[in-house]
């Protein structure tokens, strides 16, 4: 099986699944601007599968093929599996068992771009101390962030600089010309990015993720693209918060190594 959806009928029905949960990441494959969308029919789907990167969200009627579906060239070993629902959570554990982790994740309310407080973003990207230097990903910055494993997801999305410069957007941290820090779209689609913030271990605790956060949110509210975060885990919730955000609800997810 490997039921791609491409047509726009077919990606139409899809949406309506997903209609309770949109978030960047789904319209993103939704709208074919980053990964796909997997459906049981490409025709008719009553069950689909929306994956991009680290990330693999279901919605429909529940269905043991989609869970088990892995791109024949994928070499990656980790996984992050939303549930629409407890049935697909039941599915994901029976398919998986010992190897799926549940976990909660913390979505934040949607604000309008109005409620956003630019003077404390300003001040917030201006807390940094002098011998930091911020500024946006290019090309070279791009490179940088590939080079590292603590860095690789602010960019690794993108197969390339040119498809990053036209459809990403982010900010780094350098000390000397190292890469200490950067706030980065992980996806992206027309209306907005889903935010992606990652300091290298010796320099948290800084303000640095602060900082580029900050940065990162006064460039989305200029472009006019909304700035999405769902929060991986309580540090990165209240860092969110921070910055602005509401928590809105947490959800469950399943962590699977050796996907």
């Amino acid at each position: 099986m490997d039921y791609r959806i491409c047509s726009p009928e077919s990606k139409n029905k899809a949406a309506e699944m997903f209609a309770e949960k949109k978030n960047v990441i789904i319209n993103a494959c939704l709208e074919g601007t980053m990964g796909a969308v997997y459906a049981d029919n490409p025709e008719n789907p009553q069950s689909a599968m929306a994956l991009l990167g680290d990330f693999c969200f279901f919605a429909g009627r529940p269905n043991r093929k989609l869970v088990q579906y892995k791109l024949q060239d994928c070499e990656q070993r980790f996984i992050i599996m939303v549930p629409q629902n407890a049935h697909w959570s039941a599915l994901i554990e029976d398919v998986y068992g010992k190897k799926a982790k549940k976990i909660f994740r913390y979505a934040t309310k949607k604000k309008t771009m109005e409620t956003f407080k630019r003077g404390k973003l300003e001040k917030a990207v201006l807390s940094i101390e002098n011998k930091y230097e911020i500024c946006r990903i290019d090309e070279s910055v791009f490179k940088l962030c590939l080079s590292q494993g603590w860095s690789r997801d602010l960019v690794s999305q993108f197969p390339d600089y040119e498809m990053y410069r036209k459809q990403g957007i982010g900010i780094a941290i350098l000390k000397d010309g190292e890469l200490v820090s950067g706030a980065s779209s992980y996806a992206s689609y027309s209306g907005g990015i889903e935010i992606e913030i990652d300091t290298k271990p010796i320099y948290r605790r800084k303000g640095l993720a602060y900082a580029c956060g900050a940065k990162l949110i006064l460039e989305c509210l200029r472009r006019d693209l909304y700035p999405s975060w769902d929060a991986h885990n309580i540090g990165s919730l209240a860092l969110a918060e921070k910055l602005g955000y509401q928590r809105d609800r947490s959800y469950p997810a399943y962590e699977i190594v050796n996907y």
